[in-house]
């Protein structure tokens, strides 16, 4: 399988700074030269667009001859990537009218997009912790990079190619790296996981990850942004500017946090983790209005995924079961009713009589239906759903 992993670089002068900004601006003023020929011409294939383009993006925008190729080979998987989502049908609920303008005019890239290096143009010394990197003001050497024990560890398998990517004034290296997967084991029954936004995960051996935290934390950010986009001034600005990625970046490390212990839970026990199939929740689901901008703003997809990718290196099995009334039915008697989840944390069935928490409730269907996916041989299958 393959992980991502990030190294912040430490540009050592403003020198150096501005010769990788300027790079990326060469870079990426070039790809978009070759993206309008691609496009003007039909040329999408790697080969022919870099006969087409290869000398006038190394002579007008003063790009090396590797970087230059670097250059083409972004444009073209830029293309394919862009094909394969139109074919896909993943170009949001707008499909029709989204295809036709992506289908109308060529790929732009932005000035501070990313710009893939290979081996050629891009050296690294992991034990000196520092890379030698090309640049349009000639190679920068030693500068030194930052990163997590774990993080040098992966990138002494890398292979292949590195993105430098240039976020708020600071520069990152993004390396791919192919981990070994190890065999997924047979599970000895399922952990149910309920995801939500009261309680963000409740697993159906009765754990509770309550949300309340970091719905705090967001309504703190929401009612910021408001206040300073009110004042329209220079340095409220700059404060937007500086804190505009602050939240994400927290959910995120929330949603990994959560799902390592969820991972790890299910594999101390040799269990698998059920996990409800919420594509297309935001359409199907209607709040009210002072509802909504907690639940478009909750990362329900992101901690699934990081739970499957952090589940496929431990070699537990993970499935999808179809949510519709697993806050309804009861995990006990099966009994199913709209009247049996009385509010938003009690659930008591009006058959047998059982109380419990809602969404423990939930998550222990989650799990019977996991067991059933699992028994019927359609773990294989994406995005599997238990009727």
């Amino acid at each position: 399988m393959k992980i991502v992993a990030q190294v912040k670089l430490l540009p050592a002068s403003a020198y150096d700074s501005d010769a990788l900004a300027a790079t990326l601006r060469a870079c990426n003023r070039a790809a978009n030269h070759a993206s309008e020929v691609a496009f003007a011409k039909d040329l999408k294939r790697r080969n022919v667009l870099q006969d087409a383009v290869y000398h006038r993006v190394k002579a007008d925008f003063d790009l090396g001859a590797q970087a230059a190729v670097r250059v083409v080979k972004k444009v073209c998987d830029a293309y394919a990537t862009l094909k394969g989502n139109i074919k896909a049908g993943n170009l949001g609920p707008e499909r029709s009218k989204r295809r036709t303008r992506a289908e109308s005019k060529p790929i732009v890239f932005r000035e501070d997009a990313a710009q893939p290096f290979d081996d050629r143009i891009l050296t690294w010394n992991l034990d000196r912790r520092t890379v030698s990197i090309w640049t349009v003001a000639g190679r920068l050497k030693g500068i030194p990079f930052v990163c997590s024990e774990q993080t040098v560890k992966l990138l002494a398998s890398r292979r292949g190619e590195s993105d430098l990517v240039m976020r708020d004034g600071m520069f990152f290296l993004i390396a791919t790296i192919d981990v070994p997967e190890p065999e997924v084991y047979e599970p000895d029954g399922f952990l149910g996981v309920d995801l939500g936004i009261v309680n963000i995960a409740t697993t159906s051996d009765g754990q509770i990850m309550a949300g309340r935290t970091l719905n705090r934390y967001r309504k703190h950010h929401r009612d910021l942004r408001t206040k300073l986009q009110k004042k329209r001034t220079k340095s409220a600005k700059r404060v937007l500017k500086r804190v505009r990625r602050r939240e994400a970046r927290h959910a995120a490390n929330t949603n990994h946090i959560i799902a390592k212990q969820l991972v790890t839970t299910a594999e101390r026990t040799s269990r698998g983790i059920a996990l409800e199939d919420l594509s297309g929740i935001r359409q199907r689901v209607t709040a009210k209005k002072d509802q909504r901008a907690r639940l478009h703003s909750w990362a329900f997809a992101q901690l699934g995924s990081f739970v499957e990718y952090k589940a496929r290196r431990a070699g537990v099995p993970v499935v999808h079961v179809d949510p519709r009334n697993t806050s309804r039915q009861c995990s006990e008697c099966w009994h199913t009713h709209r009247t049996n989840r009385v509010d938003q944390a009690r659930f008591v069935c009006r058959s047998c009589g059982i109380v419990l928490h809602a969404d423990h409730n939930g998550s222990r269907n989650i799990a019977h239906r996991g067991e059933a996916v699992w028994q019927r041989g359609a773990v294989n299958r994406p995005r599997t759903s238990a009727s």
